[in-house]
């Protein structure tokens, strides 16, 4: 029975299925397909942990994360500068207001 997926797996996933008995077609995306596969990857596993908030889909959510630093040519102390100056700027999420209206003077 062959089952279509066509989505980002993790490097190992195509060995793992290889040493299984069982056999997998693949390609290595570049380019927009990348950036595609990196952003639907993203969701999905933004989603996963929606459903089931544990460490497990947390660390699936930054190793995408990761990938998509890799792919844009962002260091980490790029972003955490950015992190930085944008808490120092606007704050961070810690208190958990939630903005209902604004009005002009």
């Amino acid at each position: 029975m062959k089952k279509t997926y066509n989505k980002l797996v993790r490097d190992k996933i195509p060995e793992i299925i290889k040493d299984s008995g069982a056999h997998c077609e693949y390609h290595v995306a570049t380019g927009d397909e990348l950036k595609e596969a990196l952003f639907n990857k993203l969701a999905e596993e933004v989603r996963e942990f929606m459903e089931d908030p544990c460490v497990e889909e947390m660390a699936d959510i930054q190793e995408v994360l990761w990938g998509i630093q890799d792919f844009f040519n962002l260091s980490e102390y790029q972003i955490l500068a950015a992190v930085h100056s944008k808490a120092e700027d606007r704050g961070r999420f810690e208190k958990g207001y939630i903005l209902e209206h604004v009005m002009d003077n």
